[in-house]
């Protein structure tokens, strides 16, 4: 059983669907409780939460350099419609994994800059949760394409079309 478990994890698309629900359900946890957080007035508890949607917002890079990695594999694996699937969840991917970045990078700085200034802290963490939902809407809309690429039973839609590398591009 360890055997099978360590073998597991040497394969990136493994680790990727392992760590894909970070960016998802570890933000919208964050994003409660900071909301719960600034209803009570705690500092603290902003703090505790600013530090989840940081780290689950900075976990969509290994969950993205994952998915690379292993999309070939994956596409050897699925069908046709799943391919179509699996070429749709990358670019959406790729177009939106900068939302994640400013998103941590938003969070860092709502923890350290009430240190200097503290009355930026309400603005800062209520800018956090405006984009968090904005990021959290993105790893939801990624992970629709991304749940159809091997689960058949969740193709209630058609496989997108095909884009062409000049769509995607621009």
């Amino acid at each position: 059983m360890i055997g099978a478990l360590l073998r597991d994890l040497q394969q990136p698309e493994y680790i990727h669907v392992l760590l894909n629900p970070l960016p998802v359900y570890g933000l919208l946890t964050g994003l409660i409780g900071l909301v719960l957080a600034l209803v009570l007035k705690s500092r603290r508890a902003q703090i505790a939460t600013l530090t989840l949607v940081l780290i689950s917002s900075a976990s969509a890079w290994p969950v993205y350099e994952f998915g690379e990695e292993g999309y070939d594999r994956v596409l050897s694996m699925t069908d046709e419609d799943g391919g179509a699937w699996l070429d749709e969840h990358m670019h959406r991917a790729e177009d939106l994994i900068w939302v994640f970045y400013v998103l941590a990078a938003l969070s860092a700085f709502a923890i350290a800059a009430p240190i200097k200034w503290p009355r930026c802290s309400l603005p800062l963490a209520l800018a956090v949760v405006l984009l968090g939902a904005a990021t959290l809407g993105s790893g939801v809309y990624i992970a629709y394409a991304g749940g159809r690429v091997r689960h058949r039973e969740f193709r209630n839609a058609p496989a997108p079309p095909k884009r062409s590398e000049h769509e995607h591009e621009h």
